[in-house]
């Protein structure tokens, strides 16, 4: 470089190009020092709002983990905006574009944002956990897996059913596995010829007969109505939830055995058709047009 060219540096370098490199630069390590911060607060926040669920065992870590990315990138759009504003550019049209473009995205994803809505609430509220058996919506099974926007339930025979969560916060929710006892109700329908007093002794000694029964309420046996062909008992014993199922069952085969064994009909539903007779109809011949009269 000879002085020439150095001369002509000397003459673009004014000090108005100076100050404004000096600015741009300042305004560089500034936005690199706005955004490490940012990233530091950020991934702090999302820790400590993560460490809540762990640190209380009540509280869901798929509700915490969302809320800790939500104030993650929350916290890293204000420091952009930071920067932004740092290098002179209006954020106040940015803004609004971002608004109008959230907008447009929450109105084409309103199917979306409402199951996440009704996840979060879910996840909130908790009307159920995992392992309960519910019938919610149109379907029932078991909770595997609740997730924002879905949950996963499996039916008795093994099948996999993802419920929108939007479906299942809409309609009534029924928890079968909430309360640690259940009431089994039964109608047991008996002939109308058949003992009464036998039939609520044979019903009462089989309803303590198993240890599955709970004691305490009470079993409740008592003549309910007087049917079309048969006398209906209610047959209510309390037991406890997870025996439900199999006490069911059992109490049924055992209330057929012990009936047959004591003789007490159980009637089914019969017909009786009756055939009239049409008696039938003697019609005189008729006599065509030409015969004599």
């Amino acid at each position: 470089m000879n002085l020439e060219d150095l001369t002509q540096v000397s003459s673009w370098l004014t000090q108005d190009r100076i100050d404004a490199a000096i600015m741009v630069a300042v305004n560089v390590v500034a936005a690199l020092v706005i955004l490490l911060v940012a990233i530091a607060i950020s991934a702090w926040a999302k820790r400590r709002i993560v460490a809540l669920s762990n640190r209380y065992a009540r509280l869901d870590d798929t509700l915490f983990g969302f809320l800790g990315n939500m104030v993650k990138y929350l916290v890293l759009a204000i420091g952009v905006i930071f920067i932004l504003n740092r290098f002179g550019i209006q954020t106040t049209s940015l803004a609004a574009l971002v608004g109008a473009a959230g907008l447009a995205i929450g109105l084409a994803l309103q199917g979306t944002l409402s199951n996440l809505a009704a996840g979060v609430m879910i996840i909130l509220f908790r009307p159920f956990r995992q392992g309960d058996f519910i019938a919610a919506g149109s379907e029932s099974g078991t909770v595997t897996e609740i997730q924002l926007f879905y949950t996963v339930l499996t039916t008795y025979d093994g099948i996999q059913i993802i419920v929108p969560n939007g479906d299942i916060w809409s309609k009534s929710i029924i928890n079968y596995s909430a309360n640690p006892t259940r009431m089994m109700d039964l109608t047991i329908g008996v002939a109308y010829d058949a003992d009464l007093k036998k039939t609520q002794e044979v019903l009462e000694r089989i309803s303590i007969s198993d240890e599955r029964a709970l004691k305490d309420p009470a079993p409740t046996i008592r003549v309910k109505a007087l049917g079309d062909s048969s006398v209906d008992f209610t047959f209510r014993v309390w037991a406890n939830s997870s025996d439900f199922w199999a006490l069911q069952a059992d109490y049924t085969r055992k209330i057929k055995e012990e009936f047959d064994a004591n003789g007490i009909g159980i009637p089914f539903p019969t017909r009786t058709l009756e055939v009239v007779q049409v008696p039938k109809i003697e019609t005189s011949p008729v006599k065509s047009e030409g015969s004599a009269a």
